[in-house]
């Protein structure tokens, strides 16, 4: 496991350098999801998958700009999932972006997950990095520095929900209504990995992404960003649910690319889901 951790932070090195460019552009194609892929997105996914493959307890791996699993080692334990650069349409107008992964063992279900890792490119780079608990780490000097661990408070302050307005369920807009009279902010960049961390770093809070009337299963993908947070919120003292109340972490995915609701946050903003949504 130390071995992927340091291919983690190795790509994390590597990416931030080619984030740190002047010029952007797309690439020729979309990924499966439909996204257009920006080249640093393709860039981004073959530099993990060249550190990764240099791991031979790693079996394979699947990427959010991957169509299908890519096998690496036949004798390897090891299933990794990423988003080798989440947000990157966030690069240009010069916001945060992330990397994020989930690293399972044997089969992609979230009984599995042994550990999941995000990196933010920001003003700093930061990897957060949970297995029996949540730690921090900063880069400084080429090297990643342990800053401390993280845990959440009940309850917080923010609150981040993704998804078009015009395209909420009712219920959905009354329980965001609640929150900002009880005197919540608003905190949304667009970007799962720096929003999701902002609570994370500011001790609680609310990160949603509802069911839809246009996507009625959600947007963000369960093995490569839903997952890897649900751990990542969970044992840092959280909660991590989809809309009917059911932890994220026993959704079984249909598909490498499937996607679900999700809500990530402290036990009380969580929990107000079974008032809103039954």
């Amino acid at each position: 496991m130390e071995k992927i951790f340091k291919a983690i932070e190795k790509s994390a090195k590597e990416i931030a350098k080619i984030i740190d460019r002047d010029t952007f552009s797309y690439s020729n194609g979309d990924n499966i999801s439909g996204d257009h892929q920006l080249e640093l997105d393709v860039e981004s996914d073959q530099i993990i998958e060249d550190n990764f493959r240099e791991i031979e307890s790693i079996k394979a791996i699947s990427s959010e700009e991957k169509d299908e699993l890519l096998q690496l080692h036949e004798s390897g334990e090891f299933l990794i999932s990423y988003d080798p650069l989440d947000g990157s349409s966030l690069v240009d107008v010069n916001l945060s972006v992330g990397s994020i992964f989930g690293i399972y063992k044997d089969e992609f279900r979230g009984s599995n997950l042994v550990a999941s890792a995000y990196v933010v490119y920001g003003p700093r780079v930061e990897l957060v990095v949970a297995t029996n608990d949540v730690k921090l780490y900063r880069l400084a000097n080429g090297e990643f520095h342990f800053v401390k661990t993280l845990l959440l408070n009940e309850k917080g302050k923010l609150n981040a929900t993704g998804g078009t307005q015009q395209k909420w369920h009712s219920h959905h807009k009354e329980m965001v209504e609640s929150l900002f009279q009880e005197g919540y902010r608003l905190r949304y960049s667009g970007g799962m990995v720096p929003d999701l961390h902002q609570i994370l770093l500011k001790g609680g809070g609310l990160f949603s992404y509802p069911s839809t009337t246009d996507k009625p299963k959600g947007k963000l993908r369960l093995l490569f960003e839903v997952m890897p947070f649900a751990l990542i919120y969970e044992k840092a003292g959280g909660l991590a649910l989809d809309e009917k109340s059911k932890r994220l972490l026993e959704v079984e995915p249909e598909s490498l690319h499937d996607t679900s609701s999700c809500f990530f946050g402290s036990k009380y903003e969580v929990s107000l889901l079974k008032k809103y949504y039954g």
